[in-house]
């Protein structure tokens, strides 16, 4: 991002950029507890209805985990840096293979060049809007799975042959141990509950499926049909969320981007508070907002 406009006073900008340990301690506690009451509710109560609800909740606090990481690659979820590292590389980051120390490397080139042609996000955003054919077939890949094959595949290659292939940054490269370890402890756990099978039905495939769905819905949203210039309120977009979005694929306030474009420094829990000071500040008609999910999508598929 190459703007340094003050879009509210530098004294509430150094308000809203204190960083918590304790709020990093509670949303890192929150999304593994989450899933946690996700999994014992169809545990006391196993029929299909709460499995979809579990499963779907489930794949949105995977997304959270990754959500969280990207903040503690900005080094502004906690306070202490020692866990900002420590959290985000194993307890966000390794449950669902991602790299964090490698996602901090290319996303921080995206922040430098959001949405010009040195911006490496710039080959997922640019492909919208697309059919509405082509739309459902992307999301239908990644809830089948296919999107997690492809991905995983070209990470493999990547890492064989050095290869830069779109979409997979995020993921492990350089070693696979700190996933396959957070894994085999998940599993363990669910060995102990006495529900292997659980691990597999509501860990994994979702991990495979609606992950992705919600990793894509994400980057439509932020940054497709944005603007290809370096100025944050139109190159970024911030997507309003009810309450069942915010439940099912977009957590901890990722819909809020313009603001973090604007002021990156500032951690995911004041983003709200940052979006409100801006629009009080007059810079709403400025800025590129939709009033929900559904509105992005019909966007997208123009």
């Amino acid at each position: 991002m190459q703007h340094a406009i003050e879009y509210i006073p530098k004294e509430k900008v150094r308000r809203f950029a204190q960083r918590s340990d304790l709020w990093g301690v509670w949303l890192t506690l929150h999304v593994w507890g989450v899933i946690a009451l996700s999994v014992l509710a169809y545990i006391l109560f196993p029929n299909p209805w709460v499995f979809a609800a579990s499963f779907m909740i489930i794949g949105s606090r995977q997304h959270g985990m990754a959500i969280l990481t990207h903040d503690t690659a900005h080094g502004v979820l906690f306070k202490t840096k020692a866990l900002n590292e420590y959290v985000g590389k194993y307890l966000l980051g390794a449950p669902y293979g991602g790299d964090m120390i490698a996602y901090r490397h290319y996303h921080l080139k995206h922040h430098r060049y959001a949405q010009s042609k040195h911006d490496p996000d710039l080959p997922l955003s640019a492909k919208f809007p697309t059919t509405k054919a082509s739309l459902r077939r992307k999301f239908a890949r990644d809830v089948t799975g296919l999107t997690f094959l492809r991905l995983r595949l070209a990470s493999w290659k990547m890492g064989k042959h050095d290869e830069s292939i779109p979409g997979t940054e995020a993921f492990q490269k350089n070693s696979s141990a700190p996933y396959i370890i957070a894994n085999l402890i998940i599993f363990c756990v669910f060995v102990l509950i006495g529900h292997p099978w659980l691990f597999l039905t509501l860990w994994l495939l979702p991990l495979w499926t609606w992950f992705f769905a919600c990793l894509r819905l994400r980057n439509i949203a932020e940054h497709g049909m944005t603007t290809n210039d370096d100025n944050p309120l139109t190159h970024a977009r911030t997507t309003h969320a009810n309450v069942i979005e915010r439940i099912l694929f977009a957590p901890y306030w990722v819909n809020y981007h313009i603001e973090h474009h604007a002021y990156m420094f500032v951690p995911c829990y004041r983003l709200k508070v940052l979006h409100k000071a801006m629009v009080k500040a007059g810079h709403a008609p400025d800025m590129d907002i939709q009033k929900d999910y559904g509105a992005v999508l019909k966007l997208a598929s123009a």
